[in-house]
């Protein structure tokens, strides 16, 4: 057994499984969001929901907006599915996460916790994950399983 290569992941990780990790996360959160767009743009009764939510919300222009989001979350999730500007979907889902998380999902929060159960709380809420999975997906790229890595490869000749 190789001990130096044992604690180097231990301590390290695996940097070259890293291409892995970053197809496996934008591949999942895409299939999730494509899907979730997909149902609210193209089920019956999908935008309903979608407005009813914007509207109890306060939210401007909440038919067209509740469209708009759908189509952000279809679209967005099918380009990351593919790795197809990549880092534009992202922002959009971001954006997206961080207006759903003020709007809406901050009210869920029990009042009156204390500022460490309040902050448990908020990170517990899957919209603040995925904006840090978004933030994450910017920073490192596509990966190179994406069709953004074969565009720039062929286009930064």
């Amino acid at each position: 057994m190789d001990w130096k290569r044992l604690v180097q992941f231990a301590l390290l990780g695996g940097g070259d499984l890293e291409q892995y990790a970053i197809l496996l996360v934008r591949v999942s959160i895409g299939m999730f969001f494509a899907i979730s767009g997909a149902n609210k743009l193209f089920v019956a009764g999908g935008v309903k929901r979608v407005y009813e939510t914007l509207v109890q919300a306060k939210v401007p222009f909440p038919h067209r907006m509740a469209y708009f989001v759908s189509g952000v979350e279809f679209v967005g999730g099918s380009l990351l599915i593919v790795g197809f500007l990549s880092s534009p979907a992202c922002v959009a889902l971001l954006i997206d996460m961080i207006v759903a998380t003020l709007t809406t999902m901050l009210s869920t929060l029990p009042k009156g916790l204390s500022p460490w159960n309040w902050l448990d709380d908020f990170l517990y809420l899957p919209e603040v994950l995925y904006v840090l999975f978004f933030i994450w997906l910017i920073c490192s790229g596509p990966g190179k399983f994406s069709v953004d890595y074969w565009l720039a490869g062929k286009l930064l000749r």
